[in-house]
């Protein structure tokens, strides 16, 4: 037997020659719905439960800006959590409110916080510091709040004068469940109709909740459109988040005599992507126990070779954080993979592009950039070489070449491992559960 990876605070070494992926695993909590829950129980007029929250550190971004505004909080597992909101106990937070790592907490929390009447300053780490925030700031302006920020509100930090708005219709430029989310919630407290209209659909997150919250809410092929409303509280059971699961099932495809069960993960809209681009290549998965109401299933992944394919198109927004996996799937592949129609993988946590071509040719893959993605030429199904891995700080690069490594020929070494605290902390823990 292998020995046990080990890590430091900011290396994971992985040794390599690992076995097989099996048993059962839950991974966290969906890291966007646990967002989006978060920011609808301080909008919600009462006392609010959420079990089984996301216990990453963007997560909790998240919660500690509801509690600089006057959300009560309380939680005796660290994963359940209660929230008493609305806007009676709600107000203007006395600091700058620090997002860390988290695009999706800065742009939610743009548009949550233009629906009221006071000033908020939100900031970030630098990697936030140059993603862009102008696809926010252009539809809130258009709804009449005040945004200020480097770049004329394009960078953060972001600072907003909210109230007083009017709803739009607005058509986004850019796939963005972030975007759409932002202007939904600050529809919530605008004067007359809002209404967000999407080319591609994008994850149906926001627009799931607010129904379930009892917003006046309307949703039509391409389109959603909300009005002022009075949220009322709810308890929610966050099911496995997707984008997490990810890394398991390709690690099950590609290690020999792998066979795992994800479980009560979320399959709905623009989630499942990564699932069909995987059965493409010939995985073998499948679905247990499938819950309709929930959109949640245990997906079954069982070891079979795999055979390139072309990712791109409007399947991409449904799966662009899966790409750095789904990179590591496509380099134990039989033939050549190309990923494209996927330039925002360069304003991520790191530009991916670069990012994850360098991660693998340090372990012996044959992998070349484009400006809207990358091509990776598959060695077959055999072991990688093992390597020392740069993440650039981005977590889903970091996990995806931990994945890489598991059965390499060598040691695998990826560096910046701390970046993994932001969404998935117990990865260690999961990977010792699950891999021989």
């Amino acid at each position: 037997m292998s020995p046990a990876p080990r890590a430091t605070m900011t290396e994971l070494v992985i040794p390599g020659g690992m076995g097989p992926v099996t048993g059962r695993l839950r991974v966290p909590g969906d890291k966007s719905i646990s967002h989006r829950a978060v920011l609808l129980a301080a909008l919600a007029e009462g006392r609010s439960e959420l079990r089984r929250l996301s216990s990453g550190l963007d997560v909790g971004r998240t919660l500690a800006a509801i509690a600089a505004c006057g959300a009560l909080i309380e939680s005796s597992t660290g994963e359940t959590f209660t929230v008493t909101g609305g806007r009676s106990v709600l107000r203007e937070p006395a600091a700058v409110i620090d997002v860390g790592n988290s695009g999706t907490a800065i742009r939610l929390l743009a548009g949550w916080s233009a629906a009221f009447p006071w000033l908020t300053v939100l900031q970030g780490d630098a990697s936030i510091a140059e993603r862009p925030m102008g696809r926010v700031a252009a539809p809130l302006r258009a709804m009449g709040a005040r945004i200020d920020g480097r770049d004329d509100g394009r960078l953060a930090p972001l600072i907003i004068r909210g109230g007083g708005l009017s709803g739009i219709d607005y058509r986004l430029p850019v796939a963005s469940a972030q975007v759409k989310a932002a202007v939904l919630l600050a529809g919530l407290a605008a004067d007359g109709a809002t209404t967000v209209r999407e080319d591609v659909p994008t994850r149906a997150h926001t627009e799931e909740m607010l129904a379930a919250c009892g917003a006046d809410l309307e949703v039509g092929p391409g389109w959603v459109t909300v009005r002022r409303s009075v949220l009322s509280p709810f308890n929610l059971a966050i099911p496995a988040d997707p984008s997490q699961a990810a890394f398991w099932v390709v690690a099950a495809c590609v290690i020999p005599d792998s066979d795992l069960v994800v479980e009560d993960l979320y399959v709905g809209q623009a989630r499942a992507g990564f699932i069909d681009v995987l059965r493409r290549m010939g995985a073998d998965l499948s679905y247990e126990h499938r819950d309709e109401r929930r959109q949640t299933a245990d997906l079954r992944v069982r070891y079979r070779p795999l055979a390139a394919t072309t990712v791109g198109g409007s399947e991409v927004p449904g799966l662009i954080d899966e790409i750095p996996v789904l990179a590591v799937a496509a380099a134990r592949a039989e033939g050549v993979t190309t990923f494209a129609d996927a330039a925002e993988l360069r304003v991520k946590e790191s530009d991916r592009v670069t990012s994850v071509v360098a991660a693998l040719r340090a372990v012996g893959v044959n992998a070349e950039p484009r400006p809207d993605g990358l091509v990776v030429q598959g060695n077959g199904g055999a072991p990688l070489a093992g390597g020392k891995i740069d993440s650039w700080g981005d977590h889903r690069v970091a996990m995806a070449f931990a994945i890489a490594g598991l059965d390499a020929a060598g040691p695998t070494v990826v560096a910046g491992w701390e970046s993994v605290a932001t969404s998935y902390p117990g990865f260690e823990e999961d990977l010792r559960r699950c891999v021989s």
